[in-house]
């Protein structure tokens, strides 16, 4: 059966040579409001445009709300009339919007044919495991932390609460009923098998990757328009500027990222902080004016993933503040291919990714967050030696061309398997012969 996705994309899709590997229909489920510029959003939008690269052909089915993009086949869901916005995080309006995102899911895979269902999130993976096996596909699930754990992070559940319990067994049912798992970091990998008691040969960690071409560092062509965009945001031609993309939110380190600016702004008037992101823009703004730092903290709102290199080359260094020890941190891997120093909370994942060029600061303290980034602004040839290493840590180890030829594997293997375990044993169909 002819997709959409066959009619207007194919045609014209750019492909590379496959060793002995065929086009595949993939069909992503991604229980986001998708594309809203930030955290998984950029893992689902790189492995698809990645995948297509290689000549698969990609549906991506999601909430009603978010952006949508010409090169990818975007269905969504119907709205609901009393939540219109964009989800971001935990949130209890989410269970409606899941039903219809497997509503959704069943009509497509009732009009058109796949080879293999990419699940990402618990959401996603449970609507695939329900469908998946109606419908006799594989299931792929894109693991990129806790469910429980994230919405502890976000403050919707407390540990200690009624509904902790459940949601961990559900949780942990469905990490043991998917066949395969990608997760976006060894860590994420780790806890699985520590915490949840998976077994490691179902798991293939498939890091967060990164688009190397688009987020080049900066040349000194770029120099009139770095001077340009940073006279027009209010910041002086000599100052020292750190950047910062991504949520807004205390598990993110927003709060002591600001607490931090303090500390700095006692000790250095010529820093400024641009602070590009959503949601809570006026709450934390009004936290700067508290703390005495707004006029040295820019708030940009929501930045486009395209304009994203852009903004982040006005930076001499960069800040990852984030304080959650499950999710992923994909923030890391465009500082690190831009170039830019990196100050980050000591975490799993932000080891994972700076490895030894990475500076780090205690987790939680606003105190050692200032003082790192202090020390690294007043060091210009350790922001070009760090700068350099992590580009090229970057180049190394995390490119989305190569982790979509490991995912393609990972898509035949399910396959694979999934025939395997429809196959029946020689000796028991003997016996159902006779």
């Amino acid at each position: 059966m002819e997709t959409l996705l066959d009619k207007s994309v194919a045609p014209t899709m750019k492909t590379e040579s496959r060793d002995n590997e065929r086009a595949l229909r993939i069909l992503m489920i991604a229980p986001t409001s998708f594309f809203a510029d930030y955290g998984c959003h950029v893992r689902i939008l790189e492995e698809a445009r990645a995948l297509q690269r290689l000549g698969h052909r990609v549906t991506i089915v999601t909430y009603r709300n978010g952006r949508n993009l010409p090169d990818l086949d975007i269905r969504r869901t119907l709205p609901i009339p009393w939540r219109q916005h964009y989800e971001v995080g935990s949130s209890r309006h989410k269970l409606a919007f899941d039903a219809l995102l497997g509503a959704k899911t069943l009509q497509i895979l009732l009009t058109e044919r796949f080879d293999v269902i990419h699940a990402h999130l618990h959401e996603g993976a449970l609507i695939g495991l329900v469908l998946g096996r109606m419908f006799g596909l594989p299931v792929v699930f894109d693991f990129q932390g806790s469910l429980t754990e994230e919405m502890i992070d976000h403050r919707f559940l407390r540990r200690d609460g009624l509904f902790y319990a459940p949601l961990r067994r559900l949780e942990t049912w469905i990490d043991h009923a998917v066949p395969l798992i990608l997760t976006s970091s060894t860590n994420a990998e780790r806890i699985l098998v520590d915490e949840f008691g998976c077994n490691p040969a179902r798991i293939r960690p498939l890091p967060d990757c990164v688009d190397l071409a688009t987020f080049a560092p900066a040349t000194e062509a770029e120099g009139a328009q770095r001077g340009a965009e940073r006279q027009r945001l209010g910041i002086p031609a000599d100052a020292a500027v750190i950047v910062y993309l991504g949520l807004l939110a205390p598990y993110q380190g927003t709060d002591l990222l600001l607490q931090a600016m303090r500390r700095i702004r006692a000790q250095r008037s010529d820093v400024y902080l641009l602070l590009m992101g959503f949601p809570n823009v006026e709450p934390y703004r009004l936290m700067a004016e508290q703390l005495g730092v707004a006029d040295r903290v820019i708030f940009t709102g929501r930045i486009p993933y395209e304009q994203a290199p852009v903004y982040l080359k006005l930076g001499d260094v960069a800040v990852a503040p984030k304080l959650s020890l499950t999710e992923g941190a994909g923030k890391l891997l465009n500082y690190m291919a831009l170039g830019l120093p990196t100050v980050a909370f000591d975490t799993p994942v932000a080891r994972e990714y700076l490895g030894p060029w990475g500076v780090y600061a205690e987790r939680g303290s606003a105190e050692s967050l200032a003082d790192k980034l202090i020390r690294v602004l007043e060091d210009r040839a350790m922001q070009r030696h760090l700068g350099e290493q992590l580009r090229q840590r970057a180049a190394d180890h995390y490119d989305w061309n190569h982790a979509a030829r490991q995912v393609a594997g990972i898509y035949m293997e399910a396959l694979e398997g999934y025939r395997r375990r429809k196959t029946p044993h020689p000796q028991i169909q003997s016996v159902d012969q006779r």
